[in-house]
């Protein structure tokens, strides 16, 4: 009975539910994402007698659902203040990118990691984003990738705040525009909650469609990509799309959260503490750099420090944009930037990546020879 699929599975929703639910009540940042993590990870190796099974069509479902909710981001706000400050955000993306090929090289030369793990795992681009094309990328070590994306969130999520909270920043506002700002979000969330059903199934369609095109041409991420771009694009024709509520938007966390716990293999992480040290200081110093690049940007443009800082701090769009909201920084500017680094990171990088991994390897190749 043990080793029956319905069994394997559910003893794996059991330790995900249990896991998220410990640390939603524990009060532990993106509980149902890091909770699933965490017990299916000490699960399978607790309990010989069950071995977890997470198909890989729930993990594709939950991107699904995380595509076509970035994509709801992109309004004609965001679009605007994309293109009046595009020079802007291209240079201030670029050069952070560069500063995490510069950590990533650091740590692999005090770590002996490999180059292309580590900077996969040094990247910006969210957790469940770089798990994603890590796996669509050939000798990458996922488990490595997981762990400095990991720390780099965790602190992110508790650094952040308490930075934007502080007499450093304070919360301060530049101008009314953030005002403006939340009015629109409250207005396009009323617009929202009237939404027909005829919408949604319009846009649960065409995500699915797009997620289903999107792998048969092997895009990047593809069921995470395909749902994103097609959303956009209906969005900023004028379709109202409908929020998704907080419970689904914590069960694709849940999807997966659970689908990377089963793919980490932290036996195979050598040198341990020496890489959570590397991993926290590199964190520790991107937060200190993006903090320098803040002040450049009030220099650029007349924003406020807070917004500036919300703006190139190198965690998720949601999050930011939910502290952005407590403070009164001008939320479209943030998500403009926040959205960029992340459609940049999602459309750049995986081909540069591999060009990047090819030229290595070629003149690994090549010193072989010699």
């Amino acid at each position: 009975m043990t080793s029956h699929p319905v069994v394997r599975l559910l003893y794996t929703v059991l330790l995900s539910l249990v896991g998220g639910l410990l640390f939603n009540l524990l009060h532990v940042p993106l509980p149902w994402l890091l909770g699933p993590m965490t017990f299916t990870l000490i699960g399978s190796r607790a309990v010989k007698a069950v071995r977890p099974s997470w198909p890989s069509w729930i993990r594709d479902t939950a991107l699904i659902l995380i595509g076509y909710s970035i994509g709801l981001t992109f309004t004609m706000t965001t679009l605007r203040q994309i293109g009046h400050q595009l020079p802007t955000m291209a240079l201030m993306t670029f050069i952070l990118i560069l500063l995490c090929c510069l950590l990533a090289w650091i740590i692999t030369r005090l770590s002996g990691l490999p180059f292309p793990t580590v900077l996969m795992g040094s990247i910006p681009g969210g957790l469940t984003q770089m798990v994603v094309l890590a796996e669509d990328t050939k000798g990458i070590d996922l488990t490595v990738v997981a762990f400095l994306q990991v720390v780099r969130l965790l602190m992110i999520i508790f650094c952040v705040p308490v930075l934007v909270f502080s007499p450093m920043f304070g919360g301060d506002s530049s101008n009314g525009a953030a005002a403006d700002t939340v009015s629109a979000v409250v207005e396009h969330a009323a617009t929202v909650a009237s939404t027909g059903w005829g919408v949604v199934a319009l846009y649960a369609a065409v995500s699915v469609a797009a997620a289903l095109l999107a792998n048969r041409i092997h895009f990047p991420s593809a069921y995470m990509l395909g749902p994103m771009i097609i959303t956009a694009i209906i969005h900023l024709l004028g379709v109202e799309g409908p929020a998704l509520p907080a419970w689904l938007l914590s069960a694709a966390q849940v999807m997966i959260g659970t689908y990377v716990g089963l793919l980490l293999k932290p036996e195979k992480l050598q040198n341990k503490g020496r890489v959570a040290l590397l991993a926290v200081t590199s964190s520790t110093l991107l937060i200190a750099s993006t903090i320098g690049f803040s002040y450049l940007l009030t220099k650029l443009h007349a924003v406020s420090s807070t917004t500036a800082f919300l703006s190139l701090a190198p965690g998720g769009m949601d999050q930011m944009g939910i502290i952005a909201h407590e403070v009164n920084a001008d939320i479209s500017i943030v998500t403009g930037y926040q959205i960029f680094r992340t459609w940049f990171i999602y459309f750049a990088i995986p081909p540069l990546l591999r060009m990047l991994f090819r030229v290595m390897k070629r003149r690994k190749v090549q010193q072989q020879g010699v």
